[in-house]
C-alpha cells in the first residue's frame, strides 16, 4: 500500500472518529492533539527547526481557541477553564516568538494534567450513568 493510500485511509479514519465521538470525547481528542503538537514543537525547537515548531505551536493555539469556543459559560468551572486556556494561549505565543522550549514544556504539563482529569471524569460519568435497562 502506497503512502498516499495510507494517508487517505488515516484521514478517513480520523474523520469517522470525530463524527462519531461524543462531545466529551471530542474534548479528549483536542487535548491529545494539543499534546502531540506540543511534543513536536519541543523537538523542533531543540533541533532549531523553527518553521516546524512554529506550525506546531500555531496548531496548539488553534486547539486552545477551539477549547475556549466550546466552553459552556453557564457552568461555573467554565470561567476558570477560560482563564487557564487563555493563559496557555498567551504562553504559546511567547514561546513561539522566543523559541522557548521551557514554556512549551510547562504548557504540556498543564495539558497532560487536564487530559488525565478529563479522561477520569468521562470514565466516572460512564460508571455512574444509569443504563437504559434501569428505566424499564
Amino acid at each position: 500500500m502506497g503512502y498516499e493510500m495510507m494517508q487517505k485511509y488515516r484521514e478517513h479514519y480520523l474523520e469517522t472518529q470525530v463524527q462519531t465521538a461524543s462531545p466529551q470525547e471530542l474534548v479528549l481528542m483536542l487535548y491529545d492533539s494539543a499534546i502531540k503538537q506540543g511534543r513536536i514543537a519541543c523537538r523542533a525547537i531543540e533541533k532549531k527547526e523553527y518553521e516546524k515548531s512554529h506550525l506546531a505551536l500555531v496548531r496548539m493555539q488553534d486547539i486552545l481557541r477551539a477549547l475556549i469556543d466550546g466552553l459552556d459559560h453557564t457552568i461555573p468551572l467554565a470561567q476558570n477553564l477560560y482563564a487557564l486556556y487563555d493563559f496557555m494561549f498567551q504562553e504559546l505565543v511567547a514561546a513561539n516568538t522566543k523559541k522557548d522550549v521551557q514554556k512549551v514544556e510547562n504548557i504540556l504539563e498543564l495539558l497532560v494534567d487536564l487530559r488525565e482529569t478529563w479522561a477520569q471524569a468521562i470514565e466516572r460519568y460512564r460508571q455512574e450513568k444509569p443504563s437504559a435497562s434501569t428505566f424499564s
